[in-house]
């Protein structure tokens, strides 16, 4: 082998086969019941680290629904990096890690890149699936850049995707008693309603749209807040041009 040849490691994947085959269960339903389908998944890295940036709906699932159609095109599914109540919770915690996710922190989620995963990130987080339906369609990104720097140093592309309709799976209402206890506590409380006075999800019909990767400058520790800052300036661009299709 030549030395300039490079060697592409495929790392282990962190999904267990067992929470695949359960995915599937729940997913393939849900995939027929929405019409669900996928726009520019060819976008999505077949190896190597990546990063799987969405918009983050109160329904949630509508984001492994893109994961079942990456896995169907590419072979892998993305880890994820979960909300800190997620491992505050034991059942919700082993079945969580069985299924790839990961605590949202900087220092793991650097060492997944580097290893050659894709990683899954909603940078509104739980803030930006509580949004009342007047504000379908948004984005709460502006303060969230740690998933910018990140991609930075980690060298990785960034994979934007988005969801429109799937704001409009559940009707929320504008409620003081969410804000404040998503303040307080950082746990959700939504008002939310789907097919009539219940919680059954609306039969919207959801597509994904995913975006070319966006590709991190070569990182310069001098300029690194500028250099942050612009490609968080590009990564929101991008996700408000997602969301406004249809």
């Amino acid at each position: 082998m030549h030395a300039e040849e490079a060697v592409t490691v495929t790392p282990e994947p962190l999904v267990t086969a067992g929470a695949i085959r359960v995915y599937e269960r729940l997913l393939r339903p849900l995939k027929g019941y929405h019409r669900h389908r996928s726009v520019g998944v060819e976008h999505v890295p077949a190896t190597g680290g990546a990063m799987l940036v969405m918009h983050h709906t109160l329904a949630t699932y509508d984001a492994f629904l893109l994961g079942l159609d990456i896995y169907d095109a590419t072979g892998r599914l993305p880890a994820a990096m979960g909300d800190d109540l997620i491992f505050k919770t034991p059942w919700l915690k082993d079945w969580a890690m069985d299924g790839g996710v990961r605590p949202a922190n900087a220092g793991a989620g650097l060492r997944l890149l580097q290893e050659g995963h894709m990683l899954a990130v909603a940078p509104g987080g739980m803030w930006e699936c509580l949004r009342p339906s007047s504000q379908a369609r948004q984005h709460r990104w502006h303060e969230r850049r740690g998933f910018v720097k990140l991609a930075l140093r980690a060298q990785v592309p960034l994979v934007l995707a988005a969801c429109p309709a799937g704001d409009d799976i559940y009707r929320i209402r504008e409620s003081r008693i969410t804000n404040g206890v998503y303040r307080r506590l950082r746990a959700p409380l939504p008002v939310a309603r789907g097919v009539g006075l219940s919680l059954i999800p609306r039969p919207v019909q959801l597509t994904h749209f995913v975006a070319e990767p966006l590709v991190p400058p070569p990182l310069d520790p001098d300029r690194e807040d500028e250099q942050v800052a612009d490609l968080h300036a590009r990564a929101m661009a991008v996700m408000e041009g997602l969301l406004a299709r249809r």
